[in-house]
């Protein structure tokens, strides 16, 4: 099997589970493990997901270099720095005002709700932790959720554009579609396993970065193609 979970070897009873479950081995065999998300510490993941709304990785990689050569990726330094410093720091990835205010917000929910240990967020309920991200004036479905199965290790699927696209263009997917709908398509069809809903969910970002393009799609080199 490509990746080491027991869930890709379960039998799947339905169509669109075995259609998941095929797009999935696609992927995966074309562009192999994605090793998402970069990050060493469950905070840096966080803050992480706050910096890459509306701006390419690259720039918050940038971002990322800047907080960690100024040794300030805990979360007591971060909420001690001032916003015009933080601000400063993050700039590489895009509208740092606006999210120098985001992610304080975050900052000091967790700290509110964990202290030091973001462990302890983990630990509760995972209705309730996602209530938590969600209360957080900034933090959208898609960051939490990021959050939760990237930091937490939670099984939560995360939806985003690349996601709407291809399930779009493979008619899985419709206009009229929510956030929680395409999130229900996954979780409904898979079993419930963060590693699994980790890696397909980077293999579609990957897929529509590289190949699903929203213009000028490359379909001939597409490993869905005639799926």
């Amino acid at each position: 099997m490509p990746i080491a979970v027991a869930s890709p070897t379960k039998k799947r009873t339905t169509k669109t589970s075995k259609r998941l479950m095929d797009m999935y081995e696609r992927l995966y065999g074309h562009f192999g493990p994605c090793h998402w998300w970069p990050g060493e510490s469950d905070l840096e993941i966080a803050v992480g997901a706050v910096l890459t709304q509306n701006t390419a990785w690259k720039n918050v990689a940038r971002a990322m270099a800047n907080l960690q050569a100024a040794g300030v990726l805990d979360l007591p330094s971060l909420r001690a720095l001032p916003p015009a410093q933080l601000a400063e720091l993050i700039r590489p990835a895009g509208y740092y005002n606006l999210k120098e205010k985001r992610l304080r917000n975050l900052l000091d929910m967790l700290a509110r709700e964990c202290g030091a240990e973001l462990s302890r967020l983990w630990q509760r309920p995972q209705p309730q932790v996602r209530e938590l991200l969600l209360s957080v004036k900034g933090v959208g479905p898609e960051t939490a959720d990021s959050i939760m199965l990237y930091a937490g290790g939670l099984p939560t699927f995360v939806i985003d554009a690349y996601t709407f696209r291809v399930l779009g263009r493979h008619g899985l997917a419709s206009e009229q579609d929510a956030y929680h709908d395409l999130q229900a398509l996954f979780m409904d069809n898979l079993p419930q396993d963060p590693a699994l809903y980790n890696e397909l969910h980077a293999l579609i970002v990957r897929l529509g970065n590289r190949l699903c393009k929203k213009s000028a799609p490359l379909c001939e080199e597409c490993p869905l193609r005639g799926w």
